[in-house]
């Protein structure tokens, strides 16, 4: 049986009740629990246990230093289609980090090693606050109003291996397994 997997970060609870803060004002939208809020450093998708064993091993070794995060504003991302543009998920912004960013390269080497794909989408930074389609109600208010959203910066020391088991009322993530950052 596969394992539907991603690396991430999880903020701690005084940035994710700040997160929680703003998850308002958007009719239909459908908002993430504070269980949901994470910064994916890579979506794995689904594996059978060996590669998943691989994977967590890889993880294991890899060796990054504690860093600083910080929230800075809001956006939205849009799917396009036939030349019509929608949006399908509103987020939180992070602060440009090069550390951030070697972390994740660490993690993508890890997925190589372990034998998967190199990830071809654009890393963007950012916690999925929440999930819109059609029936969501206007984004322009809500975005003007949390445009500047921000929170103190937080040490990150520790990713996480997370297994999503999709339901009906949504994903539940179950950590794996919890790598320190030294």
């Amino acid at each position: 049986m596969p394992h539907r997997l991603f690396v991430a970060i999880r903020p701690p609870e005084p940035i994710r009740d700040r997160l929680v803060d703003t998850m308002e004002g958007i009719d239909n939208a459908r908002w993430q629990s504070d269980e949901q809020l994470h910064v994916t450093l890579r979506f794995i998708g689904e594996v059978e246990r060996p590669q998943a064993d691989d994977l967590a091993l890889a993880l294991a070794r890899i060796d990054a230093a504690a860093f600083a995060l910080e929230i800075a504003g809001v956006g939205a991302f849009q799917r396009s289609r036939h030349l019509r543009s929608r949006a399908h998920a509103v987020w939180a912004a992070l602060k440009p980090s090069d550390a951030l960013e070697g972390l994740r390269l660490k993690v993508e080497q890890a997925c190589e090693s372990a034998g998967l794909a190199r990830e071809t989408r654009r890393f963007v930074p950012h916690v999925t606050l929440a999930r819109i389609d059609r029936s969501t109600g206007p984004l322009g208010t809500w975005l003007m109003h949390w445009g500047t959203l921000a929170a103190e910066p937080w040490v990150v020391r520790e990713f996480v291996l997370y297994e999503s088991h999709l339901g009906r009322t949504g994903a539940h993530y179950e950590p794996v397994a919890t790598y320190p950052l030294a």
